[in-house]
């Protein structure tokens, strides 16, 4: 199995187009399943559409169903903290990819997008992992 780890930088957007990096990642490894993680407890992964305003929806929805306020037991960090930990129940912290002749075999529109609520840490990791088959 061949690993890589990214670095991203969250400052400023909740959600982070990381398709690109799946697909160099991918290039030339033939056919198999790119597993991707993101190891935090305030993260997550999806597959979203993007440049439609669908990133905005994506935002607004999470906002809707895991306020930004004092409910939570949760609540060291920014007011609303609770919730980014609510937000992996949501959106999976992982996902995993079929690749044929190198390429992730993602739909037309499918992006892959790092979700990040969480404005108390914006250095963030994400590992790839790819196995051959």
């Amino acid at each position: 199995m061949d690993t890589i780890e990214l670095q991203l930088d969250t400052s400023g957007r909740a959600i982070v187009d990381i398709t690109g990096d799946v697909e160099r990642f991918c290039g030339g490894r033939g056919d198999g399943l790119c597993s991707v993680f993101a190891p935090h407890a305030t993260a997550g992964l999806a597959l979203l559409e993007t440049g439609s305003g669908s990133e905005q929806d994506l935002v607004h929805a999470l906002g809707s169903l895991l306020p930004r306020d004092i409910r939570y037991q949760h609540r060291h960090g920014s007011p609303g903290h609770g919730a980014d930990h609510l937000l992996p129940a949501l959106l999976p912290p992982s996902l995993v990819v079929p690749v044929f002749g190198g390429r992730p075999a993602l739909g037309t529109w499918q992006s892959i997008v790092f979700v990040d609520t969480n404005r108390d840490n914006p250095a963030r990791r994400v590992r790839l992992s790819f196995l051959a088959g």
